[in-house]
């Protein structure tokens, strides 16, 4: 099992759930982590390898909180907390903030290009697919680009 620790916000958890590929987190990294405030956003029974972490410092939750989602905001404070982790974060807002305090990001479209490149799925392109028509917004190019890259 790899080991990567991630640390999963609501949009990802919600996203996969959707399309039937919330197991991916769980095949490809060695550890999901969430705050209680991810689990109140997310709203529903939560596979029992996702692991709820209460933060030990709110500091900088309630900074962040400011200018980000409960949600984002818990989930980067919740990555000073870790340390070596990798966040998934699809809110545009979110992952420049997560980028500029030096933490690895990645968003849903990236944990599906991963399960492609590790075989966990065949074609990425049904799965972007599904996210679209649930409403999920992502542009052409960023589609274009990651299906280039996974050779679709």
């Amino acid at each position: 099992m790899p080991e990567i620790i991630v640390i999963a916000d609501t949009s990802c958890l919600i996203s996969l759930t959707r399309i039937s590929a919330v197991y991916l987190l769980n095949k490809l990294y060695k550890e999901i982590y969430i705050t209680e405030e991810i689990a109140t956003e997310f709203g529903e029974a939560l596979p029992d390898w996702i692991k709820i972490k209460k933060l030990e410092n709110i500091n900088y939750r309630n900074l962040l909180s400011n200018y980000l989602d409960p949600g984002e905001a818990s989930a980067i404070a919740l990555a000073f907390e870790l340390k070596e982790v990798l966040l998934v974060l699809d809110d545009l807002k979110g992952r420049r903030e997560a980028e500029k305090l030096g933490f690895k990001v990645t968003g849903t479209l990236g944990v599906l290009f991963r399960a492609k490149q590790e075989g966990l799925i065949k074609e990425l392109k049904p799965s972007i697919d599904k996210l679209i028509e649930l409403g999920f917004r992502i542009s052409q190019n960023v589609i274009d680009d990651i299906l280039k890259r996974s050779n679709e």
